[in-house]
């Protein structure tokens, strides 16, 4: 029974990780087929897919007119905008959710031996500091001005999913979203990826 309970620590971990991954290749695959000028840095701090589209955002360009050039274009780029970021936050949930039941099953077992249970209550006290950060993160970034925003973190790295209403991120903007991440993480530059959405 220890052995399984070790071994759904284990999975929770490696599902919470490779949620991560998967969301982060998902982000990187967006500017593969642009040039290399496409993507803007300021110090290490990657701002990618300048004008690549997301599959999330059925195909909408980040270089589509802003709403005041076509009101129609820009509502329903909105709501495509608002579409994407409800449904990665409601998956990152699901996707912590889930790894969190295992964790909270695998500390509560009485015949867990005590390095699984204190294993399971790190990973649990990790999966909330992530939980909070990005929260606060997103409060921030909107609070900049920015329409919309979605963090995903993890043990060293973050992806951040700015929507800016149309308007590409200059270099400005690159340097507030980092200041916010790093200040909230304690992150280094070079640890962070800003991802414009359409």
């Amino acid at each position: 029974m220890k052995l399984w309970k070790r071994n759904a620590v284990v999975a929770a971990i490696v599902l919470f990780v490779c949620v991560a991954v998967y969301l982060n290749w998902s982000y990187s695959q967006d500017g593969a087929g642009e040039t290399a000028d496409t993507g803007k840095v300021l110090g290490e701090a990657a701002l990618v897919g300048g004008k690549a589209t997301d599959p999330l955002l059925k195909g909408e360009d980040a270089s589509s007119p802003a709403p005041s050039e076509s009101p129609a274009a820009g509502e329903e780029g909105q709501s495509n905008s608002s579409g994407y970021f409800a449904s990665a936050r409601l998956n990152r949930q699901q996707a912590r959710d889930s790894a969190l039941s295992l964790l909270q099953e695998a500390a509560a077992d009485e015949k867990a031996d005590q390095a699984s249970v204190d294993q399971a209550n790190v990973t649990i006290q990790a999966m909330a500091t992530y939980t909070l950060a990005e929260a606060n993160i997103e409060n921030l970034v909107t609070a900049k001005g920015y329409s919309d925003c979605v963090a995903f973190l993890n043990d060293n790295s973050i992806s951040v999913v700015v929507s800016n209403n149309g308007t590409p991120l200059a270099d400005a903007d690159t340097a507030k979203i980092s200041e916010i991440v790093m200040e909230e993480t304690g992150l280094k530059a070079s640890q962070i990826k800003i991802i414009e959405a359409s």
